[in-house]
């Protein structure tokens, strides 16, 4: 069976999440069951990039990954779009794991699938406000019931953009207090390749939220993460 991959790139680094700057190589999924207001991957599911689709199965993805870095990584990260809508993936995540090769994946926690037990470093990340989606906590705590279940280490993150980003991100922390939890500063300049100012503008908005954070009791374990990628390379596609 086929997986519909949009690209792969690397070796590059983690820029988001609890693996953030972990060299990395991307297998970047196309489709996606959310359409956030502020996606910066909205060519994995507005057929803007449709034509870059390739119809891969696990043993393509290996040699592409290995015509890019061959011997020079250990960790993949699988991205979308939302991978969980891809029951097959089971067939690449089984082969990374026989050649000893660290996964990581992260999802907005609305789909499941068994292969997920088998990835390392599971990032859920459910979309507040901002984006214009609703969270299905049923569907949510559905995916954390399998996950402990099996055993399978997993983390929450919020991107936040905004002050009910943020009330929504405390209340979400509130309910899963047990989960280990981080805060992303959310990236509201999407208008082309590379922005005037982009570093400078993000690390102001970093700064807010984590004086917000530091200020606010309900957020004592929480930590609090730029998009390291973004900051250096702004919006460029591939890195």
């Amino acid at each position: 069976m086929k997986i519909p991959v949009l690209e792969i790139f690397g070796p590059t680094f983690q820029g988001e999440g609890a693996v953030i700057g972990q060299k990395t190589m991307f297998v970047r999924t196309a489709g996606c069951d959310y359409q956030c207001s502020w996606c910066d991957s909205k060519f994995t599911w507005d057929g803007s990039q449709k034509e870059n689709i390739r119809m891969m199965t696990a043993e393509d993805i290996f040699a592409s990954l290995d015509a890019l870095a061959k011997d020079n990584y250990s960790h993949v990260t699988i991205s979308g779009g939302n991978p969980l809508l891809l029951k097959n993936l089971s067939d690449f995540v089984e082969k990374a794991k026989s050649k000893n090769i660290r996964l990581a994946v992260e999802t907005q926690g609305t789909m499941y699938q068994d292969w997920l037990q088998m990835i390392d470093d599971v990032t859920i990340s459910p979309k507040p406000p901002s984006s214009g989606m609703v969270t299905d906590y049923g569907k949510l705590e559905h995916i954390f019931a399998k996950l402990d279940e099996s055993g399978t280490s997993y983390n929450l993150k919020v991107v936040i953009f905004d002050d009910a980003d943020f009330e929504y991100a405390a209340d979400l922390h509130r309910k899963y207090r047990d989960v280990a939890f981080y805060l992303q500063v959310g990236n509201p300049y999407l208008d082309g390749e590379s922005v005037d100012n982009h570093t400078e503008k993000l690390l102001s908005r970093y700064e807010d939220l984590v004086d917000r954070t530091m200020n606010d009791k309900r957020m004592n374990e929480v930590r609090v993460l730029p998009q390291l990628h973004t900051l250096l390379w702004s919006n460029k596609q591939g890195v």
